[in-house]
């Protein structure tokens, strides 16, 4: 029986002890020695609630947003998630695209079908709000008898269930790493489930995370006894701010609109542009976090108005991140 936690952040911590201390398994997949528990699963009672905020881990939640967002765009291309973290180029085959990772190509126009499985999603659940048949479904197995492929997809599929009023989901994966990987999939997996829970107009249920091997890589070993040992340091973070309610598409199209300006530097957004954006303050804030990337890694700095104006648990969470003005070349991946 799977446990349930309040917050994916407890569900990080216990579910990463466990791993760590508790792994049933020592392997070494592709030459890397990790611990690793099958089976492995939790449930989130508040999924919205998707940070990992622990100041030893220093999440970077611009990275987790992007990647969402990246997803939503449909797109494979390199260019916007290799920008936030420039270490995902090395699962690219030809240096321009990502294959088994990009989920959007197969959310939005699954490869060789056509299928549009978002809005089947969508028509399942309206016609039968009592369904069980709606399923993402995102590996393919011809992904492995593709010869030399680096970029396996991690994730199986997501499934969504209406169930008296909410939008619940489950998120079933291959593998995840533990201390790395599975921040920001449950972040993007959530984001997903909440956009969606907003476009059918009800409410978000519980999410489920599944997975057939959670590992933790030895590499990672003194990271792991870090984020362990220090915990939540000085106590819960502040909530994480809810999608506004209705259809959010228009203003998903714009947010990445904006980001891509604020990438290639033909944009800068000061505090005041910001709140001129025609756009709910929980996507201007969204936007504020790309604009800050932008200071970072174009000008080695942030601008404190603009930190200021973020919510409390962004705020924190950049500062964990980077706790000190630094240059293009110190920003870490």
């Amino acid at each position: 029986m799977h446990s349930t936690y309040d917050t994916v952040e407890d569900a990080y911590l216990t579910e990463l002890r466990s791993t760590y201390h508790h792994a049933a398994f020592r392997n070494a997949p592709r030459g890397r020695p990790s611990r690793e528990r099958l089976g492995a699963g939790f449930q989130v009672r508040r999924p919205v609630q998707r940070h990992v905020a622990l100041p030893g881990r220093r999440s970077n939640l611009v990275f987790n947003f992007a990647e969402a967002l990246w997803y939503l765009s449909g797109s494979a291309d390199l260019a916007l998630v290799a920008h936030y973290a420039p270490s995902i180029r090395s699962y690219s085959s030809d240096g321009a695209t990502l294959t088994g990772t990009a989920y959007g190509p197969r959310i939005f126009d699954y490869p060789g079908t056509g299928l549009d499985q978002w809005r089947t999603v969508i028509d399942v659940l309206t016609e039968d709000p009592d369904s069980k048949r709606a399923v993402v479904q995102i590996f393919h197995p011809r992904e492995l008898r593709e010869p030399g492929n680096i970029d396996v997809a991690c994730t199986l599929a997501l499934q969504f269930l209406l169930r008296e009023g909410r939008l619940h989901g489950v998120g079933y994966m291959r593998a995840n790493d533990a201390y790395r990987g599975m921040v920001s999939d449950v972040f993007s997996f959530t984001f997903l489930l909440e956009l969606l829970a907003a476009q059918l107009g009800v409410g978000v249920g519980g999410y489920v995370h599944q997975v057939g091997s959670l590992h933790v890589y030895d590499s990672d070993a003194p990271l792991v006894r870090r984020v362990l040992r220090e915990g939540r340091g000085d106590g819960r973070p502040a909530a994480f701010p809810a999608m506004p309610a209705g259809d959010n598409w228009p203003h998903v199209r714009e947010v990445l609109r904006l980001e891509e300006g604020l990438r290639t530097g033909r944009l800068r957004l000061g505090p005041h542009a910001l709140r001129a954006l025609d756009l709910p303050r929980y996507w201007q804030d969204v936007t504020g976090l790309f604009e800050l990337h932008r200071q970072l890694t174009r000008e080695g700095r942030m601008d404190e108005e603009s930190l200021a104006r973020l919510p409390p648990l962004y705020r924190r969470m950049m500062l964990h991140r980077w706790p000190r003005p630094v240059t293009d070349q110190e920003v870490p991946v």
